[in-house]
């Protein structure tokens, strides 16, 4: 999983991880983070996700990480905003009202991007990186962020019936990524594969959906 494989998914529009609503799981579990109004929160791999929109509608100063500079310029656009642009630490940052949008690697990311950042939402981070980075990506994540509460959305499934990306990532592989410093609370786990026919035409026969409270301890 290189650079270039995410940034030719944007530009042939192979994104069928872009969801074209917000996800129901900010209306159900975003509260129990209890991020106080007007916090800042982090959206690693945010890619062009309405899901930023739904945290900035409800009193968030949102910081996103991003590889893609053309996702992050459709969803400003898409917004019609006109963002500022401004140069640090190997990164683009292009920021409009209530956004602020690294443009780099993820891995590379400072400190200083996520200052004052009081929770994180994942959706679509873990699970973009197959297991051999997924380690990598948690240590980064809990380096910059050790005090930050973290919404967790997960899927697994036999991954001998299809290959990731979205990877398999089990509750029992999110315990052995974060234990070390969160306590993981479940809050909801189903069979979503009705809701995703593109991945029973994939090969699969069953699709878990997790989503999980991550405390620091």
């Amino acid at each position: 999983m290189d650079h270039e494989f995410w940034l030719e998914r944007w530009k042939t529009q192979d994104i069928g991880f872009h969801q074209p609503q917000f996800d129901p799981a900010l209306d159900k579990f975003w509260s129990r983070l209890a991020v106080p109004a007007g916090a800042r929160v982090f959206v690693p791999l945010c890619g062009k996700s309405l899901d930023m929109q739904w945290l900035a509608e409800h009193g968030h100063a949102v910081v996103g990480a991003e590889l893609s500079e053309q996702a992050v310029g459709e969803f400003f656009a898409e917004r019609e905003l006109v963002p500022t642009v401004r140069h640090e630490a190997n990164f683009t940052v292009k920021s409009s009202g209530p956004y602020e949008i690294w443009i780099g690697d993820f891995f590379g990311l400072p400190e200083s991007a996520v200052a004052g950042v009081a929770g994180v939402y994942d959706r679509a981070a873990l699970v973009a990186l197959p297991a051999s980075m997924q380690d990598q990506y948690a240590d980064k994540l809990k380096a910059l962020l050790p005090k930050a509460p973290i919404l967790l959305i997960t899927v697994d499934y036999d991954q001998r019936q299809m290959n990731g990306p979205p990877f398999a990532t089990s509750p029992r592989m999110v315990d052995d990524l974060f234990s070390d410093r969160y306590g993981r609370i479940d809050l909801v786990s189903k069979d979503v594969l009705a809701d995703h026919p593109h991945f029973q035409q994939r090969g699969l026969t069953a699709l878990t959906g997790a989503v999980s409270l991550l405390r620091p301890r």
